[in-house]
């Protein structure tokens, strides 16, 4: 007797199948880090930090411009300027500045228009990637594309409200500044104290935090090119939000550390704006990516359709009996009848 056949032994899960079963929010956070991967999230993160960086130096040629208009504007400020730079800067060098600082106040308007023009064009490059990036965290793949005039007219009107956005957060921002919390409660009438420091460390977090919140919401929420949940995306605000304030703490313990020697001190900040505007991107995109994996969010892929069966008719040629084989078989026959017949006459 053969021994029945034994079945192969189960596999057993592994430890992160084990946890991810166990833990349901480590699930999700697999969930979204696989989304993040599957949509290339680092490779739009590096596109968003390119055209933020790209986008500093017009803006800047802006910043230029505005100024060159108030000084033209008071020449009583202008002329205390140029005082300040001739006492600071002695002898042919500060000279040098003073004509400089002139011939820009000079081409303010030319400066201006070039860099409004640059601005918009490194602007809506900078949208159009964050939107797209967006859009492909949160799963959203469109069938048809509009047309370019139409896409590039929603792009700006999406970047312009990200600058009013942009500029609302900054204003917010300033509440969380420690020295602001301080003149509010000066103005209440309390005085500095150990606890009221804390109080004051507490509540700027606490604002930061709540603004920050605000704008990534709506980050995540509107700036897709297809309309999203905006439940999820407050859950995915309040995680970016949190995150970004950590990661705020550490850059400034960080900036602290680089700018001290003179090497830090010139390429620190270049190195810590590029490391903020990549961070920040990356940690938008894992938000959404979060958001688009939540268990409202899930759906189930669609199969699709089998195709066409394809039917192939093959026709075999099989070549036919040799002369010598079809002798051979017929003599076989008669022989083997004529053997037949004499044992059927005995």
């Amino acid at each position: 007797m053969t021994a029945p056949e034994s079945s192969p032994p189960e596999e057993k899960p592994g430890v992160l199948d084990r946890l991810r079963a166990r833990m349901p929010w480590f699930d999700h956070v697999m969930r979204a880090q696989q989304r993040y991967n599957d949509s290339k999230g680092d490779f739009y993160a590096a596109g968003i930090t390119y055209f933020t960086i790209f986008a500093l130096f017009p803006l800047l040629m802006v910043g230029f411009s505005i100024g060159g208009f108030v000084l033209a504007g008071q020449p009583e400020l202008l002329d205390d300027l140029e005082t300040r730079v001739r006492s600071s800067v002695s002898g042919e060098l500060g000279q040098q500045l003073v004509q400089l600082m002139d011939s820009a106040i000079a081409s303010r308007t030319s400066v201006g228009v070039i860099g409004l023009l640059t601005a918009a064009w490194a602007g809506l490059g900078w949208m159009a990637n964050l939107r797209e990036a967006l859009s492909q965290m949160w799963g959203l793949f469109r069938d048809e594309t509009p047309g370019f005039l139409k896409t590039k007219l929603s792009d700006l009107v999406a970047l312009l409200s990200a600058f009013v956005a942009i500029a609302v957060t900054v204003a917010l921002s300033a509440l969380s500044n420690k020295s602001v919390m301080k003149n509010l409660f000066e103005l209440i009438g309390l005085e500095e104290t150990k606890l009221l420091s804390v109080l004051f460390r507490v509540a700027s977090i606490l604002v930061s935090v709540l603004v920050s919140w605000m704008f990534f919401t709506l980050v995540i929420a509107r700036l897709p090119r297809e309309s999203v949940g905006f439940r999820s995306s407050m859950r995915a605000g309040l995680l970016a939000a949190v995150a970004f304030e950590v990661f705020k703490m550490v850059g400034a313990v960080y900036l602290r550390s680089v700018v001290n020697g003179p090497a830090g001190a010139t390429f620190g900040p270049v190195l810590g704006l590029m490391v903020f505007a990549y961070i920040t991107a990356r940690l938008i995109l894992f938000s959404t990516a979060w958001a688009a994996t939540a268990s409202e969010n899930m759906v189930e892929a669609p199969i699709p359709a089998p195709g066409p069966a394809v039917i192939r008719n093959r026709i075999i040629t099989r070549p036919g009996l040799a002369p010598w084989q079809a002798g051979v078989a017929a003599a076989a026959g008669a022989l083997g009848a004529l053997s037949f017949s004499r044992r059927r006459d005995r």
